[in-house]
């Protein structure tokens, strides 16, 4: 099931995602987890220049640890590990087009592949709806 954003975007349904309380989401995809950011993280960003990915290898991340940085016209912020575990894979598309985390943050713009210490762990997660009602509330324009 796709849906749109606000600006017409197609992207995968966050429905079907966890997610942590630094904008991280989680897609359980066998015995991996793809990982990326949310469209709320993406749209505070704004337009995302560089994306830079760690090596997938034998690191062992720590839930919580920083484990890339997206860089924006604005900013950049620290991306960090939803669970322990290791790198498998990175979205090296993201190398040449780091703007697939703006277009489409929950699906071609995802960031890394893990495999989880524990991958029952992700049940420890928010659900989309727990995550979008924390999320803080839209100022409204004057």
């Amino acid at each position: 099931m796709k849906s749109t954003n606000g600006e017409g975007r197609r992207m995968t349904d966050p429905a079907k995602l966890k997610f942590t309380e630094t904008h991280e989401w989680v897609r359980v995809q066998g015995d991996r987890l793809r990982v990326g950011v949310s469209d709320f993280a993406q749209q505070k960003l704004s337009d995302i220049i560089h994306v830079d990915l760690p090596e997938p290898d034998d690191h062992h991340y720590e839930a919580g640890e920083e484990m890339c940085v997206l860089e924006s016209l604005k900013t950049a912020a620290d991306v960090h590990a939803p669970l322990s575990g290791i790198i498998v894979a990175i979205n090296s598309s993201l190398l040449s087009k780091p703007e697939l985390v703006n277009s489409d943050p929950y699906g071609d713009g995802w960031l890394v592949e893990m495999h989880a210490d524990h991958a029952d762990d992700v049940n420890g997660l928010a659900d989309y709806d727990e995550y979008e009602a924390s999320l803080p509330e839209e100022e409204e324009e004057p």
